[in-house]
């Protein structure tokens, strides 16, 4: 059953990488990356790797996130 689980999530994290590599909009790709790090989560979660899983999803979904944000903030300010 572990095993399954993986694999799902697996192909959730192949099928977000797509969508990140495809989009247009900055904005939505930084939200699927976001995603994709809180899948990437739950994968070390069940894995039973609780600490990288905790370390995954401040700094991939917290931290990169925000700062991300900030940097779309600055770019679409300058295009406008």
């Amino acid at each position: 059953m572990e095993q399954f689980i993986i694999i799902i999530l697996l192909l959730f994290l192949v099928v977000l990488a797509i969508g990140i590599i495809f989009l247009k909009d900055l904005l939505i790709a930084i939200i699927l990356l976001s995603i994709y790090s809180l899948i990437a989560a739950a994968i070390f979660i069940v894995m039973d790797a609780v600490d990288v899983a905790f370390t995954e999803a401040a700094v991939g979904a917290g931290i990169s996130t925000i700062l991300l944000l900030g940097a779309l903030r600055f770019i679409r300010k300058d295009a406008c």
